[in-house]
């Protein structure tokens, strides 16, 4: 298996997009806000560029780690040593991955795995963070949510698009 990395990239990505909608004042963004303690004033006085640079940068290193997550040819991949083994492993390798290369490689089967991992990684870690600062279950919920949403569609992009 070779990284795709446009994909990864694109999955990074797409948390900004995820971002701007959910915490919208419309959407989530008010109660975010409030859950927070942020005013107009705060936001207005951040550095914007370091802040989205740092959030697209810890976008791709979770794109990248979710791959392993959400593409099951991974496993036989790193079985034989990964793509430098291919042509030196056992016939049995090359004929599994004739029969099976792409099973699972769609964008439901992704997605899937992706909102597994949101709901049992990101949510308890999320939650574990508020804890300790003393957040509320509304504030638990909002980013919680917004991370499940964000793996859920970086686990799609991730699986439907071939190396």
């Amino acid at each position: 298996m070779n990284f795709n990395w446009l994909a990864i990239l694109v999955a990074a990505l797409s948390t900004m997009v995820v971002g701007f909608i959910w915490y919208n004042p419309k959407v989530f963004g008010t109660a975010w806000m409030k859950e927070t303690g942020m005013t107009e004033e705060k936001a207005k006085g951040a550095n914007m560029f370091k802040i989205f640079g740092m959030a697209i940068l810890f976008a791709f290193l979770i794109s990248f780690i979710l791959q392993f997550l959400v593409i099951h040819q991974f496993g036989p991949s790193g079985m034989v040593g990964g793509p430098e083994f291919f042509e030196t492993a056992k016939p049995s390798y090359k004929a599994f991955m004739t029969d099976y290369g792409d099973a699972f490689r769609t964008f439901k089967h992704g997605a899937l795995h992706g909102f597994m991992a949101g709901l049992l990684l990101a949510l308890p870690v999320t939650g574990t963070n508020a804890l300790f600062e003393r957040k509320s279950a509304k504030y638990i919920l909002i980013n919680g949510g917004y991370w499940i949403v964000c793996f859920t569609i970086i686990g799609g992009i991730l699986c439907a698009w071939p190396a």
